[in-house]
């Protein structure tokens, strides 16, 4: 049997209007860790920030480009609407607790798919986010302390994509980038490559929405993972041979990357699973400095100089 070109989410970026306050948000409030601090390769005046779990694992990685002083950005079709992530069932009352403690608007809890139990809230840039409950996600959580371990933020459950026509990305899913139904209901179709939490790309038909516009507050593309430059090839071709217009692979440091928009005008990416966050960081300092790829190394003093600066403290927020 071929094995997948495509084995689940890798990461999702989006944008943001203020620095400190993303890194407060996810790595205090939600306690996520802060895996790699670098900046934005086309534009170095600007961080790019990485937080996940412990090592930084595709299937848990939220990258932030934030720009300050960045507009609002509008939720709609033709966007990933909503970035959910998963906690251990049991964490429930703990984290409508915390959410209140720190004045977090939040609604719910809710329910999906019958058995699936959620609360919805937004970060500090307007971000539309989930906190799914479950039991069913055997990875490890990460907390810098001020989050009990046994109720710590796993990883990602999945992805919301609203759309103007369902069945097209639907039909690029299924056909092309190996996932499967595993769920629907109503208007919503759950799509996945590996069928574990983490992983759930659910599909949302919403043709009478307005459309999305970027800015503060949105998502700005989200990464499918592939194994390793050989099946990243191998996908590209395929993606080509469909129609779709695929970018030349690009150095993310981290990983090597391609992008296309899918049918509905979302940017997809698939990124290889290496290198991975430890090529120039002890695993235990992860996070901790400020990278550059090589060629901006010689320019650090200016870029140093030009970034706002920012204090990681996630225990401000016990």
């Amino acid at each position: 049997m071929k094995p997948q070109l495509i084995n689940g989410i890798h990461h999702v970026t989006a944008m943001a209007d203020d620095a400190q306050k993303n890194l407060d948000f996810y790595t205090g409030i939600l306690g996520l860790r802060m895996v790699k601090k670098t900046v934005n390769f086309d534009a170095p005046d600007v961080y790019h920030f990485y937080y996940g779990n412990e090592t930084g694992s595709p299937g848990t990685i939220m990258t932030f480009f934030p720009f300050a002083g960045m507009a609002k950005g509008r939720h709609g079709k033709g966007q990933m609407t909503v970035t959910s992530f998963s906690a251990p069932a049991e964490s429930l009352d703990y984290w409508l607790a915390r959410l209140k403690k720190f004045n977090i608007n939040f609604t719910g809890p809710h329910q999906r798919f019958d058995d699936e139990m959620f609360i919805s809230l937004q970060d500090a840039h307007g971000l539309a986010l989930e906190l799914v409950f479950n039991k069913s996600d055997l990875r490890p959580g990460f907390t810098y302390g001020q989050i009990p371990l046994e109720y710590s933020v796993k990883g990602f459950h999945g992805a919301v994509l609203s759309e103007d026509n369902s069945d097209r990305t639907a039909k690029l899913l299924l056909e092309t980038m190996d996932h499967k139904l595993i769920a629907e209901k109503g208007n919503l179709k759950r799509f996945s490559a590996s069928g574990v939490p983490g992983d759930f790309i659910d599909v949302l038909n919403t043709p009478e929405a307005a459309r999305g516009l970027g800015g503060s507050g949105t998502i700005h593309h989200l990464a499918f993972a592939t194994a390793d430059d050989v099946s990243q090839l191998e996908i590209r071709e395929k993606l080509l041979s469909k129609g779709h217009q695929v970018t030349e692979v690009l150095d993310r440091q981290y990983f090597h990357s391609i992008y296309f928009r899918e049918p509905g005008g979302v940017l997809f990416e698939v990124a290889t699973n290496p290198p991975g966050f430890a090529i120039d960081e002890h695993p235990s300092k992860l996070g901790e400095a400020l990278k550059l790829p090589q060629w901006y190394e010689p320019m650090r003093d200016k870029i140093e100089n030009a970034l706002e600066k920012v204090e990681l403290k996630p225990e401000k927020f016990s």
